[in-house]
């Protein structure tokens, strides 16, 4: 074997891609939902720019047959992490192909949902696709993908590109799907579920299809209420036609990010799905937008390193921001950019690592980068920057990038300081808060709100005349809740008045801050609060009927009876909490076995992760807990999402300090499956 080796050797220290250029690849893939499997068929073309004597392709934990190079059998070594093709590689075009198979530990997920069926999805950023499909964790190896994928006949297959045919296959349909331009392997992607849905076009004639689960057809608008404007609105600002054939949102069940920008078709988490109720709180409108813009930031360009991910997640936020302006006003724009500015100012006090940093933190790409943009589009005028922004795109167009070319297209159209800019907004941790505040004045609101922010620690008789004349006046409503906030270490008696106001608003955010700032409340003020349950937003509700459970016991009939029917957001976050309050509330139902039955079910695997959590923390606060709930607490520690498994650890570890809860762990463990037998093991012996 020692010429393998030799091989191996000749080729450690060498890009591949100097030597390589992989063009086009063909995959033919069938999943298996009971095994949590994916077999296929690949066939890749490739370039060989020099002689070289081994290629490789990312591939985790996968098993390949029938390897060949333009039908010839070749060797092949098969690392568990890559697939090696080992031969004598010269000057020319070729064909690689094989058979593979592989269970994959993440990247690839099947969820079960209720009615014994399934959903499955992928998720590649941060992943890596090739623990599912045999491809590229270097960003800057970009390929033409088609994907052909055979399903049980129900079901919608959605992969990346135009669908060329869909047809029968066995007792499977087959969809083969194709791109036509060259994208990073972290974009591919498959979904697969019971879907409608709806198609429109966009005003540049772009194909746009959007996806509901069958059971949510009622909250279509709400879903994508802004979602075709929003699509017309970054096609005119960016100044460069959408570049791909066709564009698709698809919500998925237990998706680990809030979205994700697969080229043409973005994948985002169910609790995006709302009614008109569920809109107020929690919108589709900023993920929409930041998913899209990344179909030109990020898909189109691609950051070359993470050193440069800003070029990605800065401009996708910066142009969600502008999109969210279009539609809800500046005002809104102004107070989002004060927002997040007071977050970046909080965490450099210990966040020592700047943007232009591959380990820099979420809150410094994003949201510095985008404010990073808008100082620098503020600064050279709004015509040099979108200038600059076509020049970009269009010269860089399905490659690599990194700050420098970005830049290189500033220079062009002005003389800006950039120097001076990247090392105060890009290498620098602290925030330039005389820049930011000189922007931000613009907008009258915002005045107001510095006003507001100054008088934090005046005491509340000097000030109170200055809060009630803005509460009262026309200022936009993020003035007013800052003043709410404001006033919740205050004595009740001292900020009565202003809550009455606040109250009167009739703003249901405004409002929401009221019901966030008293736990405590007097009887003086039941009346007035318990109009909060009448609000159009269920955060409120929930809020709402929590603490006046809490502190009127002689009225809790009347709120429980109020809120019987209650369901809230997808999660149930109302009807898991009027369960949990009805069963702690003695005598009020007579059949609390029913009641507790339908609080554990909810715990179970039969719904998402933030339902089952819902219920399971309410259950252990309540502790009605038996060795159902003992068991879902378990199956949450397997789960795919970090922040559920994290919190199933963490409250049985807790649970575990009680003796008698230890041994009921103990009891149930020889009917969990192995995965759980194994995370509970592990924390018994901790």
């Amino acid at each position: 074997m020692k010429y393998i080796f030799l091989f191996i050797t000749s080729f450690v220290f060498a890009q591949q891609t100097q030597f390589v250029d992989f063009k086009s690849v063909n995959g033919q893939l069938k999943l298996n939902a009971v095994e949590k499997s994916v077999s296929g068929v690949v066939d890749y073309q490739f370039e060989v720019l020099k002689p070289i004597d081994t290629i490789k392709i990312d591939a985790k934990n996968m098993e390949f047959s029938k390897v060949q190079v333009d039908n010839n059998d070749v060797i092949y070594i098969n690392t568990g992490k890559e697939l090696q093709i080992l031969n004598n590689f010269q000057k020319g075009e070729n064909h690689l192909t094989f058979e593979y198979s592989a269970k994959p530990k993440q990247a690839l997920y099947f969820v079960a949902i209720e009615n014994n069926e399934v959903q499955i999805w992928t998720q590649g950023q941060g992943r890596y696709t090739s623990n599912w499909f045999p491809s590229f964790d270097d960003v800057n190896e970009k390929v033409v993908f088609s994907l052909g994928i055979s399903y049980d006949a129900p079901y919608h297959v959605v992969s990346n590109g135009i669908l060329e045919e869909k047809k029968p296959d066995g007792n499977s349909i087959h969809w083969q799907y194709k791109m036509e331009k060259p994208m990073s392997s972290y974009l591919l992607m498959l979904a697969i579920g019971k879907y409608d849905k709806k198609e429109f076009r966009a005003k540049s004639k772009i194909p746009l299809e959007y996806y509901l689960e069958n059971k949510d057809a009622s909250r279509f608008e709400p879903t994508y209420r802004y979602s075709k404007r929003i699509f017309d609105f970054l096609e005119k600002e960016i100044g460069v036609k959408y570049p791909w054939e066709i564009y698709r949102e698809i919500p998925v069940r237990d998706f680990l990010y809030a979205g994700m920008e697969n080229t043409t078709s973005t994948l985002f988490a169910t609790r995006y799905v709302v009614d008109s109720i569920g809109f107020t709180d929690r919108n589709y409108t900023n993920v929409d937008a930041h998913e899209l813009a990344h179909h030109w930031f990020g898909d189109l360009i691609t950051a070359e390193s993470s050193t440069h991910h800003w070029l990605q997640e800065g401009f996708a936020t910066y142009y969600a921001a502008l999109a969210e302006r279009e539609i809800y006003g500046d005002d809104f724009f102004y107070s989002k950019l004060y927002e997040t500015a007071q977050q970046i100012k909080f965490a450099s006090r210990t966040d020592a690592i700047p943007v232009l940093n591959a380990k820099a933190s979420s809150l410094t790409f994003y949201e510095k980068g985008a404010w990073a943009l808008f100082v620098l589009h503020e600064s050279i005028g709004d015509k040099a920057f979108k200038k600059a922004i076509k020049s970009y795109l269009k010269k860089y167009a399905y490659q690599t990038v990194n700050t420098q070319n970005f830049f290189d297209e500033i220079k062009k159209v002005s003389d800006f300081d950039l120097d001076k800019f990247q090392k105060t907004w890009l290498e620098s941790t602290a925030f330039d808060t005389p820049t930011a505040n000189a922007l931000l004045s613009r907008n009258k609101s915002i005045q107001v709100r510095l006003e507001v922010d100054k008088l934090k620690k005046t005491p509340l008789a000097e000030k109170e005349g200055f809060l009630k004349k803005t509460l009262e006046s026309s200022v936009y409503e993020s003035v007013k809740e800052a003043i709410v906030n404001q006033l919740e270490t205050e004595k009740y008696e001292a900020k009565k008045e202003l809550l009455q106001i606040a109250l009167k608003t009739n703003n249901v955010q405004i409002r929401q801050s009221v019901a966030g700032s008293l736990s405590k409340i007097p009887e003086d003020f039941r009346t007035e609060y318990e109009n909060l349950l009448d609000d159009k937003s269920y955060q409120t509700q929930e809020l709402a009927l929590y603490y006046l459970w809490r502190n009127f016991p002689d009225h809790r009939t009347q709120y429980l009876d109020k809120s019987k029917n209650w369901i809230g957001f997808s999660d149930y976050n109302l009807r898991t909490l009027w369960l949990s309050l009805a069963l702690s509330t003695p005598n009020y139902t007579e059949s609390p076995e029913v009641l507790i039955s339908e609080l554990i079910d909810f715990s179970s695997t039969k719904y998402e992760a933030t339902t089952r959590q819902n219920a399971l923390e309410k259950l252990i606060a309540f502790k009605i807990i038996n060795d159902q709930v003992l068991s879902n607490l378990v199956s949450a520690t397997t789960h795919h999402m970090w922040q559920f498994s994290k919190f199933g650890r963490d409250t049985i570890r807790l649970l575990l300090k009680n003796s008698e809860m230890r041994a009921s762990f103990e009891r149930i463990l020889p009917n969990l499956t192995p995965d759980e037998q194994f995370q509970l093991n592990r924390l018994l012996k901790e």
